[in-house]
This record gives C-alpha cells, sequence and structure tokens, in this order.
C-alpha cells in the first residue's frame, strides 16, 4: 500500500514536477510565454551542433515589440546573434553585446523593423569560437504590447538616388566601410559621409557584416550629403571567409544549409541575381581569432568574382604583410582567362576616428573608378568593365591613366598592333612599371609631372589574350596598381614574328616570389641583392633577391592582432551599455 504524501510535501513535488516539465519544454520545444513575461532560455550547446543552429520560441498575437537578451557564459567561447520571424530574417548582430529589439517602427542596430507576426520566431546563434566545454548560452526575450523604442521615421526602403555628378571621369571611393550597422563599428552614415568628404572622396560603399539594414537610412542621409555617393551594400561574413556584395540591396542568407561552399555558391547566385557585384574581401588575411574568418577558404564559381580586395586598409598599415599574397592570388585568377578588377578598401569601423597601430581610415586605400557619372548604376558598370586603378595608401597618392588609342582599362583590344599610353600625374621620382601576364616586362623612371610613356605591343599567336597593367613603385613600395588592358589572340600558330604568350613568358627570367615580396617592402629591411634581367630595351637591373624579415612579420602580425582586438574592444564599449565583465572581450569582425 503506497504512503500517503503530507500536503508541504505533495506541495514540493509539484514544484519541482512543474520546474521539470517548464525545462524540458524550454530544451526540446518552442517556448511560449504570455506578453510581458520574460522567456528565459539557458542550456548547453550539443556537441554535433553545426556551426550556425537556431533556438525557437512561440510569439502570440497582439504584439508590438520583441526584446532578445543573449550571453554565452564564457570568457573563451565566442557566440555571434541573430533573430527570424516566421517568414523572414530579422537582424545578425554577430557579436553585438546589447540586446536586440525589433518593433513595428523601429529596430536596433543591425535588425529590421517591421510587423512583429505571431508564431514561432528563432534566435539564429554561430558557433564563432568554443573552446570551452561544455559551451552555454542563456537567453532572455520580453514580448510587449507596445512599443518602447521612438519610431524612426528616417527609415525609408532603398532607392537609388539622382546622379550627384554627371561627368564621364574618374572618381574616388572606397568599397569597404562600416556604419554603426555593423555590431563592431560605430559612426553614422552623416559621420562618414562628412569625413570621406574631407578625404576628397565621391564615394563610399557601406559593406556592414550580413545585413543591409544601412541601407535603410541611405535615402535620409544622402539628402544631407550631395557630394558623396553611398553605395549599398553587404560584407558577407563567414567563418569561412569574407565578400563583399557591391550594390545589394537585399539581404544574402549567409548560414550554411548543405555545407559552407554550397551555402557560397548560393549566395554568389543570390548577389548577382539583384545585379550586385561579387569580391572577395582581405582574401589572405589570416590572423587567427584576432580576425575570425577573415582569410578566404570557400569554394565559389571563379567565373562570378568581379573584383578582389587588393589592399584592405592602407598599404602602411597591412601591405607589407597582405598584399603580394593577394596580388599573386588575384594573378591566379587572372591566368584562367577572369577578368577581375582590383579594388582596395580601408575597412574603417571609426570614420576615420581609429587610433590603433593598424587601423586606416575610410579612402585609405583609394579606388579609381572611371564611370560615366556618379550614380550607384555607374560605379557598378564600371567595376564590372575593369575600368579601376588602386592607389594602396590614400588619394593623395599619384595616379595612373592606362589606355590604348580610345581603349579603356577593362577593354579587349582587337588589333594587331596597338600602342599602350600611360600617363602618370603627382609621381615624380617613382619608376612606373609595365606588366605583362603579371611578369615585369618594362620599368622607366618619372621623372616629370604630368608623364607619359607608351610601349609597342602585338597581339599574341595562339588562343591565350595578353594582359597588360602598370604599377608604380615609390621608394621600394607599391604604390598605384591599375587594371587591365586586354589583347586579344590572334589564334594564329606561333612564329619567329609573332611569338604566343608562353615564348614571350621566355624572354623574361621571371622574378620568384622573394623577389617581389621585397619588392612589395620597405626598401630599408636587409636583404641580399640580386639581378633581374628584362628584355624590351630596359637592360639590367638590381632587385632584391631576398628579404629576411620573419622577426618584422611575426611584430606585424602581432600589432594586427592587438590592434583588431582593440578596436573590437572599443566598438564594444562605446555603443553597448554595462555588462557583466565576462562579456568583455575580444569579438573580432574584420
Amino acid at each position: 500500500m503506497a504512503s500517503s504524501l503530507s500536503p508541504l510535501r505533495a506541495a514540493a513535488s509539484l514544484r519541482r514536477a512543474l520546474s521539470s516539465a517548464v525545462l524540458a519544454s524550454a530544451l526540446f520545444a518552442p517556448a511560449m510565454a504570455s506578453a510581458q513575461t520574460p522567456i528565459v532560455l539557458e542550456a548547453t550547446v550539443p556537441e554535433a551542433t553545426p556551426r550556425y543552429f537556431t533556438v525557437p520560441f512561440v510569439v502570440p498575437e497582439g504584439i508590438r515589440e520583441i526584446e532578445v537578451r543573449h550571453d554565452d557564459l564564457s570568457s573563451a567561447n565566442i557566440l555571434d546573434w541573430g533573430l527570424r520571424d516566421p517568414a523572414r530574417f530579422r537582424g545578425w548582430g554577430g557579436g553585438n553585446t546589447e540586446p536586440a529589439i525589433v518593433a513595428e517602427t523601429a529596430a536596433s542596430r543591425s535588425y529590421v523593423a517591421g510587423a512583429i507576426p505571431a508564431g514561432t520566431w528563432n534566435v539564429m546563434i554561430g558557433l564563432a569560437k568554443v573552446t570551452e566545454r561544455p559551451a552555454r548560452y542563456r537567453i532572455e526575450i520580453t514580448l510587449r504590447t507596445t512599443q518602447t523604442l521612438a519610431p524612426q521615421p528616417e527609415r525609408r526602403p532603398y532607392a537609388h538616388s539622382p546622379a550627384l555628378a554627371t561627368a564621364r571621369r574618374w572618381y574616388a571611393g572606397d568599397f569597404h566601410v562600416h556604419s554603426r550597422e555593423s555590431g563592431d563599428a560605430s559612426p553614422s552614415l552623416d559621420a562618414i559621409a562628412t569625413f570621406a568628404r574631407m578625404r576628397g572622396l565621391d564615394f563610399v560603399e557601406l559593406s556592414e557584416h550580413n545585413v543591409v539594414t544601412a541601407n535603410d537610412f541611405i535615402a535620409d542621409a544622402q539628402g544631407r550629403h550631395r557630394s558623396v555617393l553611398l553605395v549599398p551594400g553587404m560584407e558577407f561574413t563567414t567563418y569561412g571567409g569574407h565578400a563583399n556584395a557591391i550594390g545589394a540591396t537585399q539581404w544574402v542568407d549567409f548560414t550554411p544549409s548543405t555545407g559552407p561552399s554550397t551555402s557560397a555558391r548560393a549566395a554568389v547566385d543570390a548577389i548577382t541575381a539583384q545585379g550586385a557585384l561579387f569580391a572577395i574581401n582581405h582574401p589572405t588575411l589570416d590572423i587567427g581569432d584576432a580576425c575570425i574568418g577573415c582569410s578566404w577558404s570557400l569554394d565559389v564559381q571563379p567565373e562570378r568574382i568581379a573584383a578582389i580586395e587588393l589592399q584592405n586598409g592602407q598599404y602602411s598599415q597591412t601591405g607589407p604583410l597582405f598584399y603580394r599574397p593577394t596580388v599573386t592570388l588575384w594573378e591566379s585568377y587572372l591566368n584562367r582567362g577572369l577578368h577581375v578588377a582590383p579594388i582596395g578598401g580601408s575597412d574603417d569601423h571609426r570614420a576615420g576616428g581609429g587610433t590603433g597601430m593598424f587601423e586606416s581610415p575610410v579612402g585609405g586605400p583609394t579606388t579609381m573608378v572611371f564611370a560615366d557619372e556618379l550614380s550607384v548604376p555607374a560605379i557598378l558598370a564600371a567595376v564590372r568593365a575593369g575600368r579601376t586603378v588602386v592607389k594602396l595608401q590614400g588619394p593623395t597618392d599619384p595616379m595612373i591613366d592606362l589606355r590604348a588609342g580610345e581603349a579603356l582599362l577593362g577593354d579587349t583590344i582587337r588589333t594587331r598592333d596597338a600602342t599602350l599610353r600611360a600617363t602618370v600625374t603627382g609621381g615624380m621620382g617613382s619608376t612606373l612599371r609595365f606588366l605583362r601576364n603579371g611578369v615585369l616586362f618594362r620599368d622607366v623612371a618619372v621623372d616629370r609631372d604630368p608623364f607619359e610613356s607608351t610601349l609597342d605591343v602585338r597581339a599574341p599567336a595562339g588562343a591565350r589574350d595578353d594582359r597588360w597593367r602598370c604599377d608604380l613603385v615609390t621608394g621600394g613600395r607599391p604604390r598605384v596598381v591599375t587594371g587591365h588592358l586586354w589583347v586579344a589572340a590572334t589564334g594564329e600558330a606561333p612564329d619567329g614574328d609573332v611569338p604566343d604568350a608562353s615564348a614571350m613568358d621566355a624572354r623574361v627570367e621571371a622574378p620568384d616570389s622573394a623577389v617581389m615580396d621585397a619588392i612589395a617592402m620597405d626598401s630599408s629591411l636587409p636583404v641580399d641583392a640580386g639581378v633581374l634581367r628584362v628584355s624590351g630595351g630596359c637592360g639590367c637591373r638590381t632587385l632584391p633577391r631576398s628579404a629576411r624579415f620573419d622577426k618584422l612579420g611575426v611584430l606585424l602580425l602581432a600589432g594586427v592582432a592587438l590592434s583588431v582586438r582593440a578596436r573590437s574592444r572599443a566598438a564594444r564599449e562605446a555603443t553597448a551599455p554595462a555588462r557583466p565583465s565576462r562579456d568583455r572581450r575580444a569579438r573580432s569582425r574584420t
């Protein structure tokens, strides 16, 4: 016969049973709550969980605002956070430490304002870094029947603004700038536009981490800044690489469904389908946890790559480490016959206010774009056509205008003979170099301003087109890099008069990687001298053969890591409310 329970013991038993039931429902089913009652979800990340997973909760009818607080309960682990409603993406704060709030007429940064539909919502979680097991998280969700955020009438659907200038000329811009809509950045669009204008830029692209919410504020800001074009965009930020969706106005899913590369290929399709350009950002920036996922490792359709960020941050800050490997990657795409344009981006997160050793202001580097007018469609068309020149340090660098008759950068010349004409302005004392298929062909000293140099070229035999570009070297450092002019192959069998591309390559003793690394580095570094012999009347030129810079590289790498961490920490402390000390750690997002 079972013994009977006292009323107190029975009540305690009932409470334990109810607590277990509530915990089970929180872990295994969408959480439910009435308005104003917080939903608290605290659990362990399962060992077999993919890099992204979701935690569901149910929103009843009549809700006007949702607030989500989150914590990864660890000083070692780093989790990223986002939000979906029953039908669509509602934002990605990444490493934001402040609460995410969405309401009908407003939202916190990185999130999308709009109607609050009833049904199952999901908190998105990304496993940026998990080294401490078990990995735990805590989510607290508050549902409100009234909106507490002030309305944001400045939010408007994005539409291209009329051209700010109608001349067909070179326009100066920056293709990698973050506003406060990126979780690790702080400036307003007004601050960015004001600083860009002070630097003499004509346009900036807003490349926020996995969101296009900055686009909601472009029309409002553009009305106050009629001399700097604000170009929409998104930085496709994954744990396997970052890419630039130049001109994107629609959100693109960055969470892999069947695998990271599959997701990346789908993202490329989604980016190009809306008329935007796909470019790879800082592809060789591998500095570990200081910038999680910054180096490129994803497999995408090479023919869909419109551009590559040849320099991320001004050359004096990061060039000695990352420029040469990125040029090598760029050349590998070009060797396949792909017409990939060079661009540069500052990756500025402070509208020029960054003080770290490796932080670069808006415009450092500067990309020159030869466009029909200063409008978003014209800038996109010019990059797509390959009409770009990268000033590796900033807007005051010299300029190279490379043409062949009426042919502009990006064009393919289809005549047997052509004359390349390079015009250099502001480059007195520099060395102008002509490169054929990535190999130094001829160089000449720039001894006046402006300076002009011509080079007669012939169409190659065989089936492989030639590509020609110029760069400018000052004090042993690269300063300016142009896009390419292409010379169509004749299709004829090679003979003694018209050598094909491979025969022409044999005429040049191609420098090894150590030589090119040394060219890209400060000439004051200790080096061994070697001789690079170039045909075509240039004679011999002494260039560094090897550069002993491993100690410098280690110091630079450490400096980059410390700077990125400091920048991330400063962003959080400047924009987020006070939080427990365990949350004040580096969440680097370059």
